[in-house]
């Protein structure tokens, strides 16, 4: 078995070439050639935490994994992500154990990446302004990301805490040569927004739409069992695509509330989901009809992705010689 670690995962996993590969492993779950069921999880609630199973197999990429991932939000502030996990990859001929992986990587890489394929399906093709709304790990990977499909020139950056949102602005300026800002809210990071990451452990919504300028595309990602990051408005007035409906729609671990509660409150039907990503990418669902449209991807993660970007990490690994091979018998 091949063990390969996080810097590793880091070092081996190319966003472009992931951002590619999550593209067609969200269009064979859309036609019924990947399986990903919905995941299941063991709760710590003195912890306000859980830990999660997500098996996927993606046929067209050889791939068949498992992720066992942690979310412990009180981890925020201190040494330890908030989502910590691992991937096991299996031979999908014989179901033998071939590689570990570490998954917190690919986790921040793969959401980010799939948020920037939804923000290449539905963001106008001058987007340029960018607003995130968070300063974790996905707040960096979703920057990262969005830089490689749409012509981004300034980020704006807003978060709980103000010291947190500096540095962020900081490191992402030095990094990607861009102007990024701290703001002091998340009202004035949306404004004049073209695309806005939300990456947050919000309980009260971060996108309002009255904050919201005309043609901006919302991508969210946050997960909080007792809250939400987008209001009802905004899913309301916006066109609204998901990985898969049926695990967006499903009950808790594996759905959004930002979907469920507008529905349980009758604001919305299920039907008011217009489209699987992979519906996009196929044209079985049209995307953006007009450049004032407010566009929303609502992300809640599939296995699909994290078994895709595994595939990607074995690849790379193998032919680079990386990670240490270890003998379970």
């Amino acid at each position: 078995m091949l063990v390969v670690g996080r810097s590793e995962v880091e070092a081996l996993l190319d966003m472009a070439a992931l951002i590619d590969a999550l593209a067609s492993a969200m269009a064979d779950l859309s036609a019924g050639r990947a399986s990903a069921p919905d995941r299941v999880a063991a709760m710590v609630p003195e912890r306000e935490g859980f830990v999660a199973a997500m098996p996927g197999h993606v046929p067209s990429a050889g791939a068949l994994t498992t992720k066992l991932v942690s979310v412990f939000p009180h981890n925020a502030g201190t040494p330890l992500p908030t989502h910590q996990a691992l991937i096991v990859a299996f031979d999908p001929d014989t179901g033998e154990p071939t590689a570990l992986l570490d998954g917190t990587a690919i986790t921040a890489a793969r959401t980010a990446a799939c948020s920037a394929l939804s923000a290449r399906l539905l963001a106008r093709a001058d987007a340029s302004v960018l607003a995130l709304l968070g300063t974790g790990a996905q707040a960096r990977s979703h920057a990262r990301a969005m830089c490689r499909v749409r012509p981004i020139r300034h980020i704006r950056v807003a978060g709980r805490n103000p010291a947190h949102a500096t540095a962020l602005a900081a490191e992402l300026s030095a990094e990607l040569g861009l102007p990024a800002e701290a703001v002091a809210t998340y009202a004035q990071a949306l404004d004049g927004a073209d695309i806005a990451a939300a990456t947050t452990h919000a309980v009260d919504p971060v996108v309002r739409r009255p904050w919201l300028t005309p043609g901006v595309h919302v991508t969210s990602v946050g997960f909080n069992p007792a809250g939400r990051e987008v209001d009802d408005a905004t899913v309301a007035d916006a066109l609204v695509c998901v990985e898969s409906r049926q695990a967006a729609l499903a009950p808790f671990p594996a759905g959004s509330n930002d979907l469920l509660h507008p529905i349980r409150d009758g604001i919305i039907t299920a039907d008011h989901v217009h489209a699987d990503l992979g519906e996009l990418l196929t044209g079985s669902r049209p995307g953006r009809t007009a450049p004032a449209q407010i566009t929303l991807y609502k992300s809640v993660g599939v296995a699909v992705q994290d078994a895709a970007a595994a595939a990607l990490v074995v690849k790379a690994a193998r032919e680079r010689s990386v990670g240490t091979d270890i003998d379970l018998g």
